[in-house]
């Protein structure tokens, strides 16, 4: 299966693709869309043809982009959604169905804390990919929106294939330590 991640942003938007076989994942591919600068319509052009263009090239079969966090500047904020919403529809047009991720997240599933900072996060993205040097930080955090999604897919097989043999076998005792969990609005809850 192949994973498309997704860091948005208006000067810079961070793509990785990997592979995930089973519990391995493989790095195929990384970089950045440059939206540059100009008119705000001409750079979100940038980035819808950028993230269409990356998944036209490396066929994902799944696609995750980070969720905007809220900034100091509701400009600033109001400005990164649409540049994600850019992104977004370039993701849906290419028929991907879209997860999304908050940073804290991804930086769970990549590092083990959620406060970690960018360079803990370009660090364990490398050692978990078996890169031979550190990604750029844009790029290091569309990779770790990747490995989020592989990590959360894993524990959602698990999931459903538990329900299904509870199911099957209604009325014994589940002994499964993801006993009790189910995904309500993209999160995992107990």
């Amino acid at each position: 299966m192949i994973i498309l991640g997704i860091d948005p942003g208006l000067r810079t938007t961070g793509f990785g693709v990997i592979q995930q076989r089973g519990s391995k994942l493989r790095y195929i591919a990384s970089g950045t869309i440059k939206s540059g600068e100009g008119d705000l319509p001409t750079r979100l052009k940038v980035i819808l043809d950028g993230v269409a263009e990356v998944a036209r090239t490396y066929q994902p079969d799944y696609a995750a982009i980070e969720q905007v966090f809220v900034n100091v500047n509701p400009q600033s904020t109001l400005l990164l959604g649409q540049a994600r919403g850019a992104a977004i529809c370039a993701l849906v047009s290419a028929e991907l169905t879209v997860a999304e991720y908050s940073p804290t997240q991804v930086k769970q599933a990549v590092v083990g804390t959620g406060r970690a900072v960018k360079a803990q996060v370009q660090d364990m993205v490398a050692r978990l990919l078996a890169l031979p040097g550190l990604p750029g930080t844009d790029a290091a955090d569309a990779l770790g929106v990747a490995i989020c999604h592989a990590h959360n897919r894993e524990t959602l097989t698990l999931i459903q294939s538990q329900s299904q043999s509870q199911s099957q076998a209604r009325g014994t005792a589940s002994q499964s330590p993801l006993a009790g969990l189910r995904m309500r609005r993209g999160r995992l809850v107990g």
